[in-house]
């Protein structure tokens, strides 16, 4: 058995489209429902080692995607920045009367909604 880097799933979510719909079926299958490689093997009629080397490739080509695209990361930095940005608005709220409060907090609500990815 080997170790799952649990990374993969956030890159399965922002570039699992880009894989083939049978290597996406499998390494979601691996990650997303906790199969073992045999019942994945048995439900997919690929051998166990096929199996484990269809997700080894999945992953490098996640990583290269990543690698090239940046996407997770620039979606962390932009997590980090819009709930940084939500936090400064409400803390301003705070001392303000209480309609223009109210307001900038349903704003800053909007801006932690938001979502880069999608």
């Amino acid at each position: 058995m080997f170790e799952k880097d649990m990374r993969i799933a956030d890159l399965i979510d922002i570039y699992g489209e880009l894989l083939s719909d049978r290597r996406r079926e499998i390494i979601e299958a691996y990650y997303f429902e906790d199969f073992s490689l045999s019942e994945i093997s048995l439900n997919t009629g690929i051998s166990r080692q096929g199996v484990r080397d269809s997700i080894k490739k999945s992953e490098a080509e996640l990583r290269e995607f990543e690698n090239k695209l940046r996407l997770r990361e620039k979606n962390s930095a932009f997590q980090n920045e819009k709930s940084e940005i939500a936090d400064r608005i409400k803390a301003i709220s705070s001392s303000l009367p209480c309609p223009q409060s109210s307001e900038l907090s349903e704003i800053a609500d909007r801006i932690k909604e938001l979502s880069l990815l999608g």
